[in-house]
């Protein structure tokens, strides 16, 4: 009863710091339009009417014979003649932006890159591609990556920390050497070279960066067991022949909790971060993938086109300062030498 209350009281402070509560409904907000992105930008239609059947063309993939076309090949929405055969005896819903992260427009007003229009909103690409499709499908990647990367590495800086503090000792002082060693890497140089020995994917550009990323929230976590592993409940709990399992993860581990909550955002910013990074050295997701650091090298590599530069500059600036903001909030709602 007493943790509900103190619970209630941690997030009546967290609503009531507005900078915070409006940042984490604008990040809440930007990534569930992320998560349908297929319905937003996307080069096939939603739904699709053809003589009284329907079609689900992002679902299935069907033939222009279907649609009254000439060759067996898979239907191109875009195509002109596809679209006056299927408006002659139907109808279709298709997403406000009319491309993919990976559809070419063929039909750009002058070479690639090219300026924003009225068709691609933020200008295309070097090959052509719609910069604000790849913005939309990049975000949601990008903060994947950060959740998942977040969810494993708080799970094994939680486990480490705690076996640290709670046993401590030789334990804990030849794991702490080994973190010093461990934390002192170039990290960023071994990301690269680990990146450059096999062909990256998201999983195993997950896996690299877990190597490093999970001792942020070891000292917090460590820490607490130390300040609490020599209370009166714990040593009553050793007595009673309690498991010492039971006792870290079900007393005192609800505790370390608190203040291993406030890193999160910022461990999902750092996340971030390190994708970028990596995409934009040319070590991150595969070719063609849709990345904001991708973005920001096109920016880089092609300055007479500052639209592919500012707007993934922005994107970025903005979701790193949500997640600053939240972490702000979630750091003062938490503090328990602060008052309501």
């Amino acid at each position: 009863m007493k943790q509900t209350s103190l619970m209630k009281k941690r997030m009546y402070r967290f609503r009531k710091n507005k900078r915070a509560w409006i940042c984490l409904w604008i990040f809440g907000i930007l990534f569930l339009i992320s998560l349908g992105a297929e319905f937003i930008a996307n080069d096939k239609p939603i739904l699709v009417r053809y003589k009284g059947a329907f079609f689900f063309p992002q679902i299935k993939n069907y033939s222009e014979l279907i649609f009254g076309g000439e060759f067996d090949i898979d239907a191109d929405y875009r195509d002109p003649y596809i679209i006056s055969k299927i408006e002659d005896e139907g109808w279709m819903i298709r997403a406000p932006i009319r491309y993919s992260y990976d559809t070419i427009n063929y039909n750009t007003p002058g070479p690639v890159p090219s300026r924003p229009t009225t068709d691609n909103w933020l200008g295309t690409d070097d090959r052509g591609r719609d910069v604000l499709a790849r913005i939309i499908y990049g975000f949601r990647i990008s903060i994947l990556f950060g959740l998942t990367l977040t969810f494993f590495s708080s799970i094994i800086g939680i486990a480490a920390g705690a076996f640290q503090g709670y046993f401590g000792g030789l334990r804990d002082i030849m794991f702490q050497r080994f973190i010093e060693v461990w934390s002192g890497m170039p990290t960023l140089f071994l990301l690269i070279i680990l990146s450059s020995v096999v062909e990256p994917n998201f999983w195993w550009l997950l896996l690299i960066t877990l190597l490093f990323g999970w001792m942020t929230l070891v000292s917090p976590v460590r820490a607490e067991f130390l300040r609490v592993r020599n209370f009166e409940y714990v040593q009553s709990a050793k007595a009673m022949g309690m498991k010492d399992s039971r006792i870290m993860f079900v007393h005192i581990l609800p505790n370390a909790m608190i203040s291993a909550f406030t890193y999160l955002p910022f461990i999902l910013g750092g996340s971030i971060t390190t994708l970028t990074s990596l995409d934009f050295l040319g070590f991150g997701l595969p070719v063609g993938s849709p990345s904001l650091g991708e973005l920001l090298s096109q920016g880089k590599a092609n300055l007479h086109a500052p639209w592919l530069g500012i707007s993934s500059f922005v994107t970025l600036a903005l979701t790193l300062s949500l997640l600053v903001f939240i972490g702000e909030g979630c750091r003062d709602a938490f503090d328990p030498r602060r008052n309501v």
